[in-house]
């Protein structure tokens, strides 16, 4: 069975900082580019951050970049530093599988979901 699973949200104040997990199995992870999406209701879902398969090539849109950093921990994990958070940070984060490389259309290519983890952030 394939699984992907988030770990790691919670609340923090602006200006703090918060570490996403995202653990797969079932499939063979480190084939994959690994990204995190965001979602907030009544938007679109969100790309901010992206990892090769290669761990080279990394993708950020400009709304994270310089704040939050993507890496693999092992073959079967990679985090996401979150760092100078913003309340307009605060969503539901998804863990994503999909292709071997990043680019703003990642999603087109997810094939994976993770359940998501909420992260909050007060003012």
């Amino acid at each position: 069975e394939v699984q992907l699973v988030e770990s790691g949200g919670g609340s923090v104040q602006a200006g703090g900082s918060l570490r996403l997990s995202c653990v797969g199995s079932g499939f063979r992870f480190d084939d994959y580019a690994i990204g995190f999406f965001r979602q907030v209701p009544g938007k679109e879902r969100e790309l901010v951050a992206c990892d090769s398969s290669s761990d080279i090539t990394k993708y950020y849109p400009d709304s994270t970049i310089g704040r939050f950093a993507i890496s693999r921990d092992n073959k079967s994990a990679v985090s996401l530093q979150m760092n100078s958070l913003k309340p307009e940070d605060s969503a539901y984060y998804y863990c994503a599988a999909g292709g071997s490389y990043c680019s703003g259309s990642f999603r087109r290519r997810v094939s994976y979901w993770g359940q998501g983890t909420q992260v909050t952030v007060s003012s």
